[in-house]
């Protein structure tokens, strides 16, 4: 059973950083793509940023580049994001995603970051 476990989610302060965690489990995770995703309220979910679980390469929505970093760490399964300079409309919940091609099927249950302006 795929698990993807979210942390490191808080209250902030605009211009702060945090970095989010995502904790998988329950198979291998080579040849799949892991993604962050953000839902404001009110708004729909959002991508923010993805990686090859392979290959390493990422790709960015044009709202975090420069200033959010994905990366993972293959002895630990865990997916990270580095969130810099965090700006008010960064304030969401932050899911973790896995899939293959271009379907994300397994989720986590996200973390809240608030940023304060």
């Amino acid at each position: 059973q795929v698990q993807l476990v979210e942390s490191g989610g808080g209250l902030v302060q605009a211009g702060d950083s945090l970095r989010l965690s995502c904790a998988a489990s329950g198979r291998t995770f080579s040849g799949y793509r892991m993604g962050w995703f953000r839902q404001a309220p009110g708004k729909e979910r959002e991508f923010v940023a993805r990686i090859s679980w392979s290959s390493g390469r990422t790709y960015y929505a044009d709202s975090v580049k420069g200033r959010f970093t994905i990366s993972r760490v293959d002895a630990k399964n865990t997916v990270y994001l580095q969130m810099n300079s965090l700006k008010p409309e960064d304030t969401a919940v932050y899911y973790c995603a896995a899939g293959i091609s271009s379907t994300f099927e397994y989720w986590g249950q996200g973390t809240q970051v608030t940023v304060s302006s």
